[in-house]
């Protein structure tokens, strides 16, 4: 069995720095897969399309590779969240990325995965498997301050009601929902440090690899 560690959870919950810190340290390759959306989004909004048209996001979504989503500034902003958070919710797009996503984490040697399905669709099988959260209010304040401090142009008020409007909608949709898989273990951050919550996430692995014999 290949060391797997999947890490679900909703917007700025932490888990993409938790995710990149767990793979630096046990050196694996790391996915955002939240990334993957993000892009189809973009992309889609850049060739002139409608993030409702279905059909048109899933033929972008095919066209993508792991590589589209490693250095791209575009990605980080939150126009493109509230895209990847639309596009989501359409199962074309989702099918046509599952394949993409699955041989990613079926690499020799395992690999780090985190998004909001990884534990229950991607990949139900890993062996570590956390589900990261906090209260939409701290997940609103760290992602307000992260884009203020690149330049970005944001009221507090607006940042909570985006983070609350896609925790509804990513927890609600049709397709693979965003839900605590059944076997992950929950990591609330609201009162912790990124130090403090990678150590506790350490630890979650830790157990896990003790588990499994990995």
């Amino acid at each position: 069995m290949s060391l797997i560690i999947a890490v679900d959870g909703p917007a700025a919950s932490g888990k993409g720095t938790i995710a990149a810190r767990l793979a630096q340290t046990y050196g694996l390759p790391h996915l955002d897969t939240g990334l993957l959306y993000r892009a189809v989004g973009v992309k889609l909004l850049e060739a002139g399309g409608s993030l409702d048209d279905e059909a048109a996001a899933t033929q972008v979504a095919r066209s993508l590779d792991a590589a589209d989503v490693s250095e791209d500034p575009r990605l980080t902003t939150g126009e493109a969240g509230e895209a990847a958070s639309r596009v989501a919710g359409h199962p074309g797009v989702r099918a046509a990325l599952l394949d993409l996503q699955q041989a990613f984490a079926a690499q020799a040697g395992g690999a780090v995965l985190d998004g909001r399905d990884i534990g229950t669709v991607i990949a139900p099988d890993a062996p570590a498997k956390l589900f990261v959260t906090a209260t939409p209010r701290v997940r609103a304040d760290r992602r307000w301050k992260q884009l203020t401090a690149r330049g970005f142009d944001i009221g507090f008020d607006d940042m909570l009601a985006d983070i609350q409007r896609r925790d509804e909608r990513d927890a609600g949709r049709g397709a693979a929902p965003m839900v605590q898989a059944e076997d992950a273990v929950l990591l609330d951050t609201t009162d912790m440090g990124i130090e403090a919550a990678f150590d506790a996430a350490r630890r979650i692995v830790e157990a896990a690899r003790v588990k499994h014999g990995l």
